[in-house]
């Protein structure tokens, strides 16, 4: 059967040994030329197709529940489920999404971006099953990275004391986006050299059984005599101990293998741990010897030498601007620590972490840890600076409130991926962070215009005393301005004037300030003069600045890459109101109350109508409501 025709994973059933082995291949194929043109997650893919073509063949799908952790990893499952026709939209505007998405396929029953939510979902899909008294399964795929995730250990404990029915497969490769840390990996690393154990298992508790039972005692001492040899035959005993079964190593790139323990998982009565050990990039030799995961999310690249196929870009980006601007600080101020949740290459923290070695914290998948550490920190007068992405922020929101801006400690966020993301979707859009950061007391917010002001702006919190300060900032590259040799402070909470005007102000910071300048062209040739501000600070206000236009009663155009509610626009008309200005005209431009899909960014602006069109019709329209305004007053 060619990939093209398969409509859903049942004719693998009646598929031998050399059918699978075939079908493996023809898949990492398939997926090393599409992906080299669309780009996508294209080593954890390649790593988990044995392994996926065996869940498919042992389970019933989507009867069965197979629950994929993270979902970068289910490109195979989306063939299998028919739809390989789409591969050529993969991550592209209104085209095939890169993660698991209920609406494509009733097979897909769990919707993730973020890592260490399987085992919670499972929990809950394996008690509504009990409770209907309905007999599917429920498959849990989680990776050894995300299984240091608080939410995954929360979870695990509790599957293991309700000894609900259910399996977890771990795949274990050794890596999430860069290699593991931490204690946990270090266990599953003396399981992965341990040989495997459950036939020697059986056949040790079948030898005890035929000992001559002379009463309670030498059944008693049997038993332990078995559990003794079962612990220095095993590290499996971590999990048992939990209340698992406890199934592995098994070999991820062997069908049989995988094959008869899971067919093993599926009969065993409670939770069941599958231990899989797979190898990401498996059958291109690129991805194979990457040891830095350069290949975990890859945009196009040349299939024959790996080679990237890049823009060139003038400006560096802004991860690597930050991180630069990090080491030059860090080389005269010693206070300065880095932690950063598994997103060292993300964040482009290589050069800190060489520079600076003991100085850089990679906690793992572990954002509310990272967070909450970060203030210990502040608390013995360190100046620790939690790179993080905007997206997983949200996951250490209650250790921000609590532990940070409660206590008023001076931790610095430099938050990574502020705004619309593109291919990644809706799951990594960083468009909520302004709007729960805002409420919250002691709280700075700032967003730079360009690269110039970005480092300015690091420079700035890192010499900033008084809490908590978050500095923005967008994926992708700079936009190529000239970079100021020394590093300066800006004034917490001070605006700047780009574009003077008498007829309307328009309020904006970051990645929409070119925006509005491109109106202000349009407008001013129109005879339409408008006042363009760089409100770089998005809390605290320029209240000098703020209260002057509004006592000027000029009308006000907020724009920003984020959402409306709860933005920085609810914060000027919030601002306004209490002030007692209730008749300045007020007009925002932002994220929607919706969920952003997957596309280009500049594809998703159009969308939700942030353009520079729109934003001249948008104030030209204030601009005619002022002056009726004005007839009638």
């Amino acid at each position: 059967m060619k990939l093209e025709e398969i409509q859903n994973p049942q004719f693998l059933k009646n598929y031998d040994q050399e059918q699978l082995k075939k079908l493996a291949l023809e898949i990492r194929q398939f997926l090393i030329s599409k992906l080299s043109v669309t780009g996508g997650h294209l080593g954890a893919n390649l790593g988990v197709v044995e392994l996926t073509l065996a869940l498919h063949k042992i389970f019933d799908s989507p009867k069965d529940k197979l629950i994929w952790d993270v979902g970068h990893q289910a490109y195979i499952h989306k063939i299998l489920t028919g739809r390989t026709g789409q591969f050529d939209t993969l991550r592209q505007y209104k085209g095939l999404c890169g993660f698991p998405k209920r609406i494509e396929s009733e097979h897909d029953v769990w919707e993730t971006g973020h890592s260490s939510t399987s085992l919670s979902a499972a929990m809950g899909m394996a008690v509504a099953r009990d409770l209907k008294g309905t007999d599917e399964k429920v498959v849990a795929i989680i990776g050894d990275g995300a299984l240091t995730g608080g939410m995954a250990l929360e979870a695990l404990n509790h599957i293991g004391h309700e000894k609900k029915d259910l399996i977890v497969v771990l795949n274990d490769n050794e890596m999430s986006i860069a290699p593991n840390v931490g204690a946990l990996h270090s266990v599953l690393g003396r399981m992965r050299t341990a040989k495997k154990y459950n036939k020697a298992k059986d056949e040790l508790e079948s030898l005890i059984r035929k000992i001559p039972a002379f009463g309670g005692k030498l059944a008693a001492t049997a038993e332990r005599v078995k559990d003794s040899l079962k612990y220095m035959l095993v590290s499996g005993m971590f999990f048992e101990e939990l209340g698992y079964t406890y199934l592995g190593p098994v070999d991820g790139h062997d069908l049989e293998d995988l094959e008869e323990n899971l067919r093993y998982a599926k009969k065993t009565e409670g939770p069941v741990i599958v231990h899989v050990l797979t190898k990401k990039g498996k059958g291109y030799k690129p991805a194979e010897q990457d040891i830095i995961d350069h290949w975990h999310g890859v945009g196009p690249y040349k299939i024959e030498s790996g080679e990237k196929i890049k823009a060139k870009q003038a400006a560096p980006s802004y991860s690597r601007l930050v991180s630069d601007t990090l080491c030059t600080l860090s080389e005269t101020d010693e206070r300065i620590v880095v932690i950063t949740p598994a997103m060292i290459l993300g964040s482009q923290l290589q050069g800190y972490a060489e520079k600076f070695p003991d100085r850089l914290f990679d906690v793992g998948i572990a954002e509310q840890h990272a967070m909450t550490m970060a203030a210990g920190m502040a608390t013995q007068h360190m100046k620790p600076v939690l790179s993080i992405y905007s997206t997983f922020l949200q996951r250490a929101y209650d250790q921000l409130v609590h532990d940070v801006a409660r206590q008023n400690l001076n931790v610095i966020l430099t938050i990574d991926r502020a705004g619309l993301v593109g291919a990644d979707g809706e799951t990594h859009q960083g468009v909520f962070d302004i709007a729960f950061m805002r409420h919250v007391p002691n709280m700075v917010i700032a967003m730079g215009k360009d690269e110039n002001e970005l480092q300015h702006l690091v420079n700035t919190a890192v010499k900033y005393d008084d809490g908590p300060i978050a500095i923005r900032y967008p994926r992708g590259n700079g936009i190529g301005i000239e970079m100021d040799p020394d590093l300066e402070e800006i004034p917490i909470g001070s605006w700047e004037v780009l574009k003077e005007g008498s007829d309307a102000v328009i309020l904006t910071f970051g990645t929409t300030i070119p925006m509005a300048l491109e109106a202000w062209e349009i407008l001013a040739k129109q005879g339409i003069s408008v006042r363009v501000v760089n409100a770089r600070f998005i809390k605290p206000f320029d209240h000098k600045m703020m209260m002057g236009i509004l006592q000027e009663d000029l009308p006000i155009l907020t724009i920003e890459e984020a959402v409306l509610q709860g933005g920085f626009g609810s914060a000027v008309l919030e601002y306004a109101n209490d002030h007692q200005f209730h008749s300045t005209i007020v007009d925002r431009m932002g994220i929607p109350d919706c969920f952003i899909e997957h596309g280009s960014v500049t594809k998703l602006l159009e969308e939700i109508g942030m353009t520079t069109e729109v934003v001249v019709e948008r104030t030209k329209k204030l601009v005619s409501d002022k002056k009726k305004k004005g007839l009638y007053t």
